[in-house]
């Protein structure tokens, strides 16, 4: 599956946030839209984060809170 596809999945269920520490690390924060409840991944590359958040994702939805 492409990024751009995992990240369209992503963004119906989150808000999603980018920025950038000082050692160009991205940070992909998302926030979900119905409970408010956030979460952030950290990696050196944006595929690497799409996909971690794409995972997390995919865990919420087989086992919601």
């Amino acid at each position: 599956m492409k990024n751009t596809t995992k990240l369209k999945l992503i963004l119906l269920k989150y808000s999603v946030t980018f920025d950038m520490d000082e050692d160009e690390s991205l940070l992909m924060t998302v926030t979900d839209k119905r409970h408010g409840e956030k979460e952030t991944f950290v990696h050196k590359n944006y595929t690497a984060v799409v996909r971690k958040a794409f995972v997390y994702m995919n865990k919420q939805i087989r086992n919601p809170l």
